[in-house]
């Protein structure tokens, strides 16, 4: 069984599920096109909209059990997985109350006649999913596309089973008819086969690098639109004109929020030198007091990693930054208790030659690197496989403006660590993936910028007519 619901708290097996078979999958696929082509593309955008704006409702309602799910089967504290409940559900909500405007026809400046460009739906889009985000994942892939008037067939990540399912329920019962989102527990064979599937119209990824590559790879095979949100190593500039507690305040919740994994946590904290003593002794003392506990315990503020596994991965990562010759300042090691719990950790001191330099960490591992200047700090930034999110602290907003400018990511936010909103874009460059969600920009992804020309006084054609 590939999906399995396991505590890593403790490591219990809560729940295990079979893999989806051939011919169960094939009734999904067919199904889900029934429901595009019967209905659920014909319906008006404030039909779909109310589907939407139930699923939200419910989705706070339900907000207890949904967080539960998260913090049981990823381990993401309490209070946090309470928060990702209602992100999600307010991306239901914005697309519901947005949908109408975002897909109204746009009108086009022709010599003559008239033209415009209209939004059509695609059809059936498949979203693969990734764990650290069990809701959120799901709602800004959800909320663009089933406004749209497309359909959803996901495969979610294998530890977040009851979650997946919690999901698909959710807009069940908010009114979405049979085929519209449908979950499915497929194997890698199954996610190559329905990349293949003609009848799925374009794919969706969040997920590593590695994963991005294939799949990417399978859907331009098969000439299928693609988005991909990967990795990411952002950075955390502050300068020497920082408001000093604010950056170490963000600095603590950028590296900290969902213990570190996630994809535009704070992972490179680039200081200059003027100020890198007193951040670095500040934010050292404020990782030590995060206390390790049961993630369901609101007290707690150091949860465990999602897995053993996950675990195992990150010291073996910090193993081989010191090996490469850095030091670690905090942290390092596991904690001696039961779970997949790491220490919350600083390593400085690495080198362009050492293995961390390049890599993503992808847990409470902050990387600290002391810079002269404003230029080297945004050198260093840029000097990154990843170009997904970063920040810069300063208290002049036009210089912020101005740094943010010149890093070579798909978000910067000033002042704040990066974060995410309904009404953000979402997105990155480089080896951080291509595309858009949320916001706007993610209506435009998945659907058909249909032309529709309307000629007035054009003369006929000069050629014979039967």
């Amino acid at each position: 069984m590939t999906y399995r619901s396991v505590n890593p708290y403790d490591g219990k097996v809560l729940k295990t599920f079979d893999d989806i078979t051939d011919v169960a999958l094939e009734r999904t696929v067919t199904q889900a096109c029934r429901a595009f082509t019967g209905n659920w593309s014909g319906w008006s955008i404030a039909q779909r909209a109310q589907v939407l704006r139930n699923a939200a409702t419910l989705m706070r309602e339900r907000a207890e059990e949904l967080a539960r799910y998260v913090t049981l089967e990823m381990g993401k504290l309490i209070n946090e997985a309470r928060g990702e409940v209602s992100l999600s559900a307010d991306i239901l909500e914005y697309y519901a109350d947005n949908g109408d405007a975002f897909l109204a026809p746009q009108p086009l400046r022709v010599s003559e006649g008239e033209a415009m460009v209209e939004n059509a739906p695609m059809g059936v889009i498949f979203g693969v999913e990734p764990w650290n985000f069990p809701y959120y994942q799901l709602a800004r892939v959800a909320g663009p596309s089933l406004i749209l008037g497309n359909v959803l067939i996901i495969k979610h990540a294998s530890n977040v089973p009851q979650c997946a399912q919690a999901f698909e329920k959710i807009l069940s019962d908010a009114g979405a008819p049979a085929g519209v989102y449908t979950n499915v527990f497929a194997s890698k064979e199954q996610v190559a086969k329905l990349i293949a599937d003609p009848r799925i119209k374009a794919v969706a990824l969040t997920g590593s690098e590695a994963a991005g590559a294939t799949v990417a790879a399978q859907a331009g095979k098969h000439l299928k639109k693609s988005t991909m949100e990967l990795g990411g190593s952002d950075a955390f500039i502050v300068l020497e004109d920082a408001d000093m507690q604010r950056a170490v305040s963000w600095g603590v919740w950028g590296r900290m929020n969902n213990t570190g994994q996630c994809c535009i946590a704070a992972k490179r904290f680039i200081v200059v030198d003027a100020v890198a003593d007193e951040f670095l002794r500040h934010f050292k003392a404020s990782l030590s007091q995060l206390t390790p506990g049961d993630p369901l315990d609101a007290k707690t503020t150091l949860g465990p990693l999602s897995s053993e596994s996950a675990l195992q991965e990150l010291l073996k990562q910090v193993e081989g930054a010191v090996q490469g010759g850095a030091t670690v300042l905090l942290g390092g090691k596991r904690l001696a208790r039961p779970g997949a719990f790491i220490e919350a950790s600083i390593l400085t001191d690495i080198a362009p030659g050492n293995p961390a330099f390049y890599q993503e960490f992808f847990g409470p591992v902050a990387l600290f690197f002391r810079v002269k200047s404003e230029e080297e700090a945004i050198a260093l930034a840029n000097d990154s496989p990843f170009g997904l999110g970063g920040s810069v602290f300063t208290r002049d907003i036009e210089r912020g403006k101005q740094v943010a400018r010149q890093i070579s990511t798909g978000m910067v936010f000033v002042n704040q660590a990066t974060w995410t909103a309904p009404d953000l874009p979402f997105g990155g460059i480089k080896n951080s993936g291509y595309g858009r969600e949320l916001a706007e920009l993610g209506m435009q992804e998945f659907v058909n910028k249909k032309l529709i020309r309307v000629s007035a006084t054009m003369p006929e054609p000069e050629f014979p007519v039967a």
